[in-house]
């Protein structure tokens, strides 16, 4: 099967790159599930309700997050009960809502595990071993399995999925909002590739007006950053062509538009 992951959506001109490229990606690459980064989904920060059903009704079936999904407070009240847009699993238990989702459609189930990492953010739950208690329930119920890893560090994205190599089916690292060029298929079968970018406005310090981001640089003081406004934008995502039997990866295939 395929699936398609889109990296993090930025604002109304993420949202807009979505509208504007999801369903011919979805025609051409005969794609099954949807998946979509979506803290930033907002004005830049958190997501709310609202935005959340713009973007299922835009053809996305699930949405992860990270760090930035509390930053709208009305989310608290909705997250607990709409089981397709997912928190990171290693918040503590007392976190609305959950950070895993079984998807299924026509035969096909598919497991989706949203975590965060700890290094340069919030030290919450060890993601590695929230991960290792997931991914073996997950398992139970079939091979396929995505993990969006919402972090920093590089590092600490690429130690998790050699640590998870061939117990999921893709790691897909997300929130540095700049596109790597790193996707492999690791020995025991795992997709993975560092971050896959950011769908947004194309002229901006990821996602955030310039002049907002030069001005924190220069001064060193607190700035209110907001979404870069223009015609131009990007839309980053990768397809992962996945084995339905083994759930092994065949491919993982960068995009951009």
């Amino acid at each position: 099967m395929r699936i398609l992951f889109i990296g993090d959506i930025v604002g109304k001109p993420g949202r807009e790159q979505v509208a504007q490229h999801l369903p011919a990606l979805q025609r051409e690459h005969g794609v099954a599930l949807t998946i979509a980064n979506a803290e930033n989904a907002a004005a830049g920060f958190g997501i709310t309700p609202s935005v959340a059903e713009e973007l299922f009704g835009l053809g996305i079936d699930l949405l992860t997050s990270g760090n930035h999904v509390w930053d709208k407070k009305e989310v608290e009240g909705f997250i607990g009960g709409e089981h397709r847009l997912l928190r990171p699993a290693n918040y503590p238990e007392d976190a609305p809502g959950a950070g895993v989702a079984l998807w299924e459609r026509d035969g096909l189930r598919v497991g989706v595990l949203n975590l965060q990492g700890r290094v340069f953010l919030p030290t919450i739950d060890c993601p590695f071993r929230a991960g290792d208690r997931h991914l073996a329930s997950l398992r139970e119920a079939t091979p396929l399995i995505v993990v969006d890893f919402h972090a920093e560090a590089t590092s600490e994205k690429q130690a998790f999925a050699h640590y998870v190599d061939g117990r999921a089916s893709a790691v897909v690292g997300t929130h540095t909002h700049v596109q790597t060029a790193d996707e492999q298929i690791l020995p025991r079968g795992t997709a993975y590739i560092t971050d896959v970018g950011m769908t947004g406005p194309r002229h901006s310090v990821i996602g955030m007006a310039p002049e907002d981001a030069i001005r924190r640089f220069l001064t060193q003081m607190p700035t209110r950053f907001t979404v870069a406004t223009g015609a131009a934008g990007i839309f980053s995502a990768v397809v992962l062509d996945l084995d339905e039997g083994t759930g092994r990866a065949r491919a993982i295939t960068r995009l951009q538009r």
